[in-house]
């Protein structure tokens, strides 16, 4: 007899990695906030960062080629605001806007943003760099939050406040050396998340005085969400708290700029914006320090589910995939939201099975809207295509089967006859353990429905009896070696030709299901004929037959149909 075992007493996660360690951020003081019952209803000023934030975060980072590349791509999804680099911290970035001011690459309606901290000698640099432009975005930032006054700096609330105006006095009065140049300044207490609000507010608003901007427009104030440390509500309570409580909120546009420590940046940055943000700064598919930026192409993409036109274009994502992983070198990951290879694929059989019904409903219809199961985006509006949104594995079910059959070959399986053929398929994958691809699929289909077996049709002659509905068949078959003839009377070709099967071979056939279709349009398009059998012991299954003329491609069906139960007969 076994003892028995009382359970190992096993140390939790937070004991082994000492929860307490941690401490939970408290909430906003934000009585009656109002995000939680607002609806976006119209996209945000776009900035990318691209060239800048994400550029810094590879381990290779862009040479001119891949930048321009990745810059004219930008203006192609139409950014109004691109952040091109921080001159003066990288030679390669002063001599990439030099290229970019230079040789007339940016169009009269993109404005360039360029990063610097709040010190003079950078700034200076930062309009050297920018000389000959027309518009640009100068964005300065310190950091402000506790954390960083105390570790990085050593310095006190009122110190880092005298730094953000200084900084902003030196630009101000440095940006008068940009002739013919509309300057827009940008201000961003850097880690603002981690940031007593109530100093948030003070250093800001004194940014605010110190530019004076005059009217709406000159001047962004960038929230930043620089570490995310807390739940999307947590930031959106912080904008929302900011916007009331910010002495000159209405001189300044909103801007907001995620990172995704938690995984969160896109809940954070909709939420945000439902609390009073105007613009958003990040990156495509969210590439930058750490696990990354907000992803713009989500964002975009999930505004546009929700019927709002997010104002970007976003109709190629192939293209883009493309261009990002070249100029990155970096992939997107399979199951990335909207981009992936994989994310309009489905391998259950359930799925694939109620994708199949809600396309072909939407096309019996004539629907414009889009309403299907599983696909809650439309895979054509972002250049992609329905022929590899189903694909096959030992996990797939008839639905899948019979949507790759009809969308790549045209045959438009009964349900009965995509059940049957759904578990050689099945049999097949278990037996492989790999994906099946499309012609994989139709190989084994024509093996196993329309290869000549046993019997094949050799040649037949049938007509209808004048003044009834009687029609008699002569037909001659191929047995191996042998020719078989055969004669028989019945409402129709195939049960004349069933009747005459069922006197030479004695099998009692008899024909339970019956479907044909053309493959193709036009009037030489073939046709094709799918027919149930069964036999006198009880066995039953399915025959395919093509042919330009249909009561040919029937009764090569029913030989199909044959040829496949006489092994088991």
């Amino acid at each position: 007899m076994q003892a028995s075992r009382s359970p190992s007493a096993r140390p939790s996660f937070g004991d082994i990695v000492k929860a307490h360690r941690y401490h939970p951020v408290p909430p906003v003081d934000l009585p009656g906030r109002q995000w939680p019952n607002r609806t976006q209803t119209a996209p945000p000023r776009w900035c990318s960062v691209d060239l800048r934030d994400g550029n810094q975060s590879l381990v290779e980072p862009m040479a001119w080629d891949r930048k321009l590349a990745f810059f004219e791509t930008l203006l192609q999804v139409g950014f109004k605001e691109i952040e091109v680099g921080f001159p003066a911290a990288s030679q390669m970035d002063f001599e990439f806007i030099r290229r970019l001011i230079e040789e007339d690459r940016i169009p009269e309606d993109v404005t360039i943003q360029v990063l610097t901290q709040a010190r003079e000698p950078l700034i200076a640099r930062t309009i050297e760099a920018l000389q000959g432009a027309k518009r640009v975005i100068i964005h300065l930032y310190n950091s402000t939050s506790a954390l960083q006054r105390r570790v990085v700096f050593e310095q006190d609330r009122d110190a880092i406040k005298d730094l953000a105006v200084q900084g902003t006095r030196w630009v101000k009065e440095a940006a008068k050396g940009l002739r013919d140049c509309e300057v827009v300044f940008e201000y961003s207490p850097e880690s603002f998340s981690d940031t007593e609000l109530d100093f948030a507010a003070e250093v800001s608003d004194a940014v605010i005085e110190t530019w004076n901007p005059t009217r709406p427009g000159e001047m962004i104030l960038n929230l930043p969400n620089t570490v995310e440390r807390t739940s999307p509500n947590h930031y959106a309570d912080q904008i929302e708290w900011m916007v009331r409580h910010l002495k000159h909120r209405e001189r300044v546009v909103i801007s907001l700029h995620a990172h995704n420590d938690r995984g969160c940046a896109v809940a954070a940055t909709e939420l945000g914006l439902l609390a009073g943000g105007e613009r958003v700064e990040g990156t495509l598919f969210g590439n930058g320090e750490r696990t990354g930026n907000v992803d713009l192409v989500t964002l975009g993409l999930n505004l546009l589910m929700s019927g709002v036109d997010p104002g970007i274009r976003l109709d190629n994502l192939p293209e883009l995939v493309r261009v990002f992983e070249h100029c990155n070198r970096l992939p997107i990951p399979p199951r990335h939201p909207y981009a992936g290879e994989l994310v309009f694929t489905a391998f259950s059989g359930s799925h694939q099975d109620a994708i199949k019904k809600g396309l072909a409903i939407l096309k019996a219809e004539g629907r414009s809207d889009w309403e299907v199961p599983y696909l809650p985006l439309d895979p054509a509006d972002v250049g992609r295509q329905y022929e590899p949104i189903i694909r096959i594995n030992s996990q797939s079910g008839k639905g899948g089967v019979a949507f790759v059959l009809e969308e790549n070959y045209g045959f438009a399986l009964p349900r009965e006859l995509a059940a049957e053929f759904s578990g050689e398929v099945q049999h097949l994958a278990d037996t492989s353990g790999e994906e099946l691809v499309p012609a994989r699929i139709w190989q084994a289909f024509e093996s196993e429905y329309l290869c000549p077996g046993r019997f094949r049709l050799a040649d037949y002659d049938s007509r209808r009896l004048l003044g009834s509905d009687t029609c008699q068949i002569q037909a001659s078959l191929q047995d191996g070696s042998s020719t078989i003839t055969l004669e028989g009377t019945g409402k129709g070709p195939i049960d004349a030709f069933v009747k005459g099967l069922n006197q030479q071979l004695g099998k009692g056939i008899h024909v339970r299901g019956y479907h044909e279709h053309a493959l193709g349009d036009g009037e030489d398009a073939e046709a094709v004929a799918y027919v149930q059998l069964r036999l006198a012991d009880g066995s039953t299954g399915y025959g395919v037959g093509q042919d330009a003329d249909i009561a040919t491609a029937s009764l090569k069906a029913v030989l199909s149909g044959l040829n496949r139960l006489l092994p088991r007969a």
